[in-house]
């Protein structure tokens, strides 16, 4: 069995697609997955499964979704690997001291034609980010809520992302080692 990490995107966040933890853990265990553990609400679960494509392992889960709520939510599922290779390539290892003010965009693939002259151009002064293949890393020392870069760097990467910080991101590391 292959160990694996899906992240959720969207749900669970002012009362809008809901799904409880529970729920998703009964989905995974009907796939045939195994060792399940869930972290915080916002959809991050760490289990094994024997599916070895990743792509047929995400359209799955988001149809078992489908299947029981009226929607169809966006997943990005990593190896464990992908994990350890964002957080050793953190460019900003002092920001990681206030994990509050650290983020890591995970992409679903390396943008084709990112637009990082306007990524600058809407930053804030205190901001720093940097893109390392399908990782998008935000140094948003003044609030990630209130930044105009974490809102608009999706759309001009032209990709797929969803966002974690990185207590969350060295927490499901951990869970992932457990």
């Amino acid at each position: 069995m292959i160990a694996y990490i899906a992240l959720f995107r969207g749900i669970n966040v002012g009362g809008k697609n809901s799904l409880p933890m529970k729920v998703l853990v009964a989905i995974l265990e009907e796939m045939g997955c195994k060792n399940i553990r869930t972290y915080i609400q916002s959809g991050n679960a760490i289990f094994q499964s024997k599916e070895k494509n990743i792509s047929t392992l995400s359209k799955n889960i988001s149809l078992g979704v489908m299947q029981r709520y009226d929607f169809q939510p966006h997943i990005l599922v990593l190896e464990i690997s992908d994990i350890e290779k964002a957080i050793a390539k953190n460019p900003f290892p002092e920001a990681a001291s206030d994990p509050s003010t650290l983020h890591l965009g995970l992409l679903s693939k390396v943008p084709v034609n990112p637009d990082l002259s306007k990524l600058e151009k809407i930053k804030q002064a205190s901001e720093r980010f940097l893109m390392i293949d399908k990782f998008f890393y935000l140094h948003a020392p003044d609030g990630f809520g209130r930044s105009k870069l974490a809102a608009g760097c999706e759309k001009l990467l032209d990709v797929p992302m969803t966002f974690r910080n990185w207590k969350t991101i060295c927490k499901i590391r951990e869970m992932a080692f457990e």
